[in-house]
């Protein structure tokens, strides 16, 4: 379809309501409004005023210490500042043996006497062992009673040694993992490897082989899988923060530059966005076979370098060749996509630039637009962090649960809560030789605490609804100071002064509630799509193919409404911004507009869309690759870098999906300019015919690109 078909798109479709007719006193945004759905307002205020209160109750019954440090069986942290275990950081298991039990994962705690030491075992050693050497080295003890409880003392004998259980039976060479103590299987085949099979003492008599062992280390495993990954990206997020800093302001620095150029040099700035954006992909299909080649090479033992059975996948991910072959697949597909849409929409994107180029005037004389995304970033980020920390409070609430434990089982009184303070007086020890009483959770049997999961949902669900209210504000602030620009005759002499700041004042007076309406739609559908892929997590072993395919039609359709409803309330938001009726009225208005020049939003809005997120994609793209140059230690000639990382693309991923919001966030301003100026003109063009008594408000070039006719002399004004 050629343009001058576009240009010729009917605009008179009684299907889609009546046009707009001339208003000799419109002259941009109406001045004259009243509160729009004041109902919904009033509902958003009390369900923020609910959240802040949600906040600080969690506030008091939440513990995030309880998450940064492990507890022993006291109750009591590990590496806390101020407390007899502040040198001691690393938990110790008394019996490893018994984290095998199966009742283990209901309880999340491995039923043995667990203890804080400050460094973990070096060699094997039973008890009796260190007995019969202590009597030639004095020193013996002393190694021995760090692993042990304080107010312990030499046992005469073995059964004496577990009835008291204050000492481990054995001890076997470790290492700390996530600040537990766990064997180091480098250390023991160098050193007591009997064939394919190793047997060794655990110090109550019986004879035990590594395969147990391991067993027992994957029991802690599965206790530590749900702690593992967000304890260790902890720790490489406090290892690399200033990094990611230094990033995320490179990425800032880098979208300000190209929004400048936008200014002065669009077509120049597209190409380099084209063979930036190739460049960058095609430097990732080169890396991806590089590494896949290089593994095709090296026997998959290298790969696992430290085999104890419970490393995730997230970090053995990277190390898989059928993973690089399948990013380099992926890439591919990538690269051809974005040729083949460079080559079919090329005529296209040279509307698209001129409409950047328009869009860029109105940025020029409106400067402030560019600043407010930084206030749309400072929102965004009181959001996150009020939920990220709300979570955890609300995960920590609760006081330490004691139960009995019993170091071989078969006790009447295994599992009952009991108190430590008065538990060596009870009958329990006498009943149950070797019982102790040790910590096995957070919890308690109020009604708080019978709500913990709905209040978790209630803050996610505030969450979303919060971080939509805030992009929905500032749609709603852009699109009412480029309408300013776009309804001013002459050109910057009618632009009022502070459009952006009296925008932002009417979306707040008057819009809130049509903004908390809009915004509380689109938190609903992306709350049933969370719900979706939890019950999907959850179920997905016991569902069958028809299951799975039904699965993946819903999250599709899901997938697809979200996007239908970000863009109707979009350009919900310019309606509003522009006439300040309700959400559900400017809806309406902003759909029947749109459908009545269907064929010019064709034109106008996605391939904007996509010269930008090729921006987007540019900006993020140089970022991560300068990260993953750093934190793989490929620029130690020239940056010393972090050496020490867990997993190196917990930051490298943190800067790419950062840069990239942070290019969205300031892209986007000029994709609410675009969309403004395109619902402006098509306003224009309804109200107005070009002669002297109905000029025209577009720009000449403008007017030319979109409908192929030059406008008379006469009826030309800037």
């Amino acid at each position: 379809m050629s343009d001058t078909e576009l240009a010729e798109s009917p605009s008179d479709d009684q299907d889609y309501g009546d046009p707009r007719t001339y208003d000799p006193d419109f002259q941009g945004p109406t001045s004259d409004r009243s509160c729009t759905d004041l109902l919904c307002c009033v509902i958003f205020t009390l369900f923020v005023m609910g959240y802040i209160l949600l906040g600080l109750v969690a506030w008091i019954h939440g513990d995030p210490r309880r998450v940064a440090y492990p507890t022993d069986s006291q109750g009591h942290f590990c590496g806390q500042k101020g407390t007899p275990n502040e040198n001691k950081t690393i938990l110790f298991y008394f019996n490893l043996f018994r984290c095998t039990s199966p009742s283990m994962m209901l309880k999340l705690q491995c039923p043995t006497t667990q203890i804080c030491v400050s460094r973990c075992p070096e060699k094997f050693l039973t008890y009796l062992e260190m007995r019969f050497l202590n009597k030639k080295d004095k020193t013996q003890w002393e190694y021995y009673r760090q692993f042990c409880k304080a107010t312990a003392s030499p046992a005469k004998s073995l059964s004496d040694l577990l009835s008291r259980g204050d000492c481990p039976p054995a001890v076997y060479p470790s290492r700390p993992f996530l600040q537990r103590c766990l064997p180091d299987f480098s250390t023991i085949n160098r050193t007591l490897i009997v064939g394919s099979r190793m047997q060794f003492d655990d110090g109550s008599g019986k004879s035990r082989n590594i395969i147990e062992l391991r067993e027992a280390a994957n029991g802690i495993g599965k206790i530590l899988d749900a702690r593992t990954i967000g304890l260790k990206v902890f720790e490489d997020y406090t290892t690399t923060w200033k990094w990611i800093l230094i990033g995320l302001t490179v990425a800032m620095a880098l979208s300000w530059i190209f929004l400048m150029l936008l200014r002065f040099t669009a077509g120049f700035l597209f190409w380099v966005f084209m063979f930036g954006v190739l460049g960058i992909i095609g430097y990732g299909i080169w890396y991806c076979y590089v590494e896949y080649i290089g593994l095709q090479h090296k026997p998959q033992s290298a790969i696992m370098i430290y085999d104890i059975g419970i490393q995730t996948a997230i970090n053995m991910i990277f190390h898989l060749k059928q993973t690089w072959f399948s990013m380099m697949i992926i890439l591919c597909v990538i690269e051809a996509i974005i040729i083949i849409v460079l080559i079919f929409l090329r005529r296209r994107i040279r509307v698209a630039i001129i409409l950047l180029k328009e869009g860029s005037k109105a940025i020029g004389y409106i400067p402030s637009t560019l600043v407010y995304p930084v206030v749309t970033f400072v929102l965004l980020s009181i959001c996150i962090s009020y939920w990220a920390v709300t979570a955890i409070f609300l995960a920590t609430s609760g006081v330490p649960i004691f139960k009995v434990m019993v170091p071989e089982g078969g006790c009447i009184h295994e599992d009952e809560t009991c108190d430590p303070e008065v538990f060596p007086e009870t009958h329990i020890p006498v009943v149950c030789p070797g019982a102790s009483c040790n910590f096995a959770f957070y919890g308690a049997r109020s009604v708080y605490h019978e709500y913990i999961i709905v209040f978790q949902i209630y803050n996610l669900f505030a969450f979303l609804w919060l971080v939509n209210f805030v992009i929905a504000l500032g749609q709603c602030t852009l699109a009412g100071a480029f309408a300013s620009y776009y309804w001013a005759m002459r050109k910057p002499e009618d632009i009022p002064r502070y459009p952006l700041f009296l925008a932002f004042g009417r979306a707040v007076r008057y819009h809130t509630g049509s903004l908390a309406f809009g915004s509380l739609i689109l938190a609903s559908v992306q709350m049933f799509k969370v719900i979706i892929e939890y019950l999907d997590s959850r179920l997905k072993k016991a569902q069958n193919s028809v299951a799975r395919f039904l699965q993946c039609c819903l999250r599709c359709c899901f997938w697809c409404l979200e996007k239908m409803v970000k863009f109707l309330n979009r350009n919900a938001y310019i309606m509003i911004a522009l006439y300040g009726k309700n959400f559900c009225a400017s809806t309406r208005d902003a759909f029947y507009l749109l459908m009545r020049n269907i064929l010019k939003v064709a034109v106008t809005d996605e391939v904007t869309h996509f010269i930008l997120l090729l921006g987007k994609i540019l900006v993020s793209g140089i970022v991560g690759v300068l990260a993953f140059l750093l934190f793989t230690e490929r620029l130690q000639e020239i940056v010393e870098g972090p050496t020490t990382l867990n997993y190196y693309w917990v930051p490298f991923l943190t800067l790419v999906l950062g840069s990239y919001l942070i290019a969205h966030g300031f892209f986007s301003v000029y994709s609410m300019c675009v969309e403004t100026i395109f619902i402006c003109f098509c306003e224009d063009l309804e109200r107005n015919d070009g002669s002297a008594e109905k000029p025209y408000f577009v720009t000449p070039s403008l007017h030319r690109i979109l409908t192929k006719k030059r406008p008379a002399p006469q009826r030309q004004r800037e």
